[in-house]
């Protein structure tokens, strides 16, 4: 914010309690020199007969409370921010508040976690009370990409098999956790194969994961497969390469889907997927706990 945007909240606001102890003394006085406080002047308003409206000023209470209200503004005013830059005497501050508490309630974490420390991924996803608290941690950070029962989704992996992209070992789990993956980075192989091309190296891959396909389109489309690159990805049998996140085209297993026409919208345009890094949020601790809540799942789900 401004100086001059300042000034004018720390104007603004002032005037307006200026303004509102004026009314509450303005409404608090008689309205005539022989009308007497709580006499109360006939304004001439009738209902039902009987029923008169007279000007009377507030009761005293009522008043006090309103006087009461703005002191607590005042007070409130000087002490915290509110007028423009000042911050306030007691230099208060949310973000200053929000680390207090995530302090406190990250030291309670810490001491719920101690037990945890010295036992290895398998041990944790052997250990009942670590996969409670895992579940939890899944559920939060987790379960909206890969569902609530690490089933996955159409561009996000199933947790609940043994077909690990990245690799299933429990260090290269928590490695992906940790610093996250660029999940589906695949080319676009459209513009360099054209649209018969994309056809035949449809075809070749239908071949591979054991669907019905051409056989004479997926001939030519394992030269294609050869000559265009995608062994060094996938490899020369086509079971992909953890060390790249290339996927296993041998099983029936898909990211984004095995038909024919999304074969070919991958093939054609790639895919970009991300996983985001966590280690950063979430610390190591808490990490190790979904690595090995990962690999329990995918003991308890193949």
């Amino acid at each position: 914010m401004t100086t001059g945007w300042s000034l004018f909240v720390i104007v603004l606001t002032i005037a307006n309690i200026l303004a509102c102890v004026w009314l509450l003394r303005w409404t608090a006085k008689p309205r005539s020199a022989t009308e007497k406080i709580g006499g109360g002047a006939d304004t001439g308003h009738v209902w039902d007969k009987d029923l008169r409206e007279y000007n009377n000023p507030l009761p005293k209470w009522w008043l006090w409370l309103f006087y009461i209200t703005v002191a607590f503004g005042v007070l409130y005013l000087v002490l915290f921010p509110g007028l423009g830059t000042f911050g306030g005497i007691k230099g208060w501050t949310q973000s200053g508040q929000y680390q207090q508490e995530r302090a406190a309630a990250e030291a309670r974490a810490a001491q719920y976690l101690a037990p945890f420390a010295a036992m290895t991924v398998p041990q944790l996803a052997a250990d009942g009370k670590a996969m409670a608290t895992a579940r939890n941690l899944f559920q939060n950070n987790c379960a909206q990409c890969h569902g609530s029962d690490g089933g996955g989704a159409k561009g996000f992996p199933n947790l609940a098999n043994k077909d690990w992209q990245w690799g299933g070992d429990p260090d290269s789990i928590m490695q992906t956790i940790a610093n996250g993956r660029i999940a589906a980075g695949m080319a676009a192989w459209g513009p360099v194969l054209g649209e018969q091309g994309t056809d035949k190296v449809v075809a070749y891959v239908q071949k591979l994961s054991g669907q019905q396909h051409d056989a004479a389109l997926a001939a030519e489309g394992e030269q294609l497969f050869v000559t265009t690159g995608c062994v060094g990805c996938h490899g020369m049998d086509g079971k992909g390469m953890t060390a790249v996140g290339a996927p296993n085209l041998t099983d029936d297993v898909w990211l984004y889907g095995g038909d024919a026409a999304t074969l070919k919208q991958t093939i054609t345009m790639g895919r970009a997927g991300q996983m985001p890094a966590f280690e950063e949020r979430l610390g190591p601790e808490r990490v190790r706990l979904l690595a090995a809540y990962a690999l329990h799942l995918s003991e308890s789900g193949s």
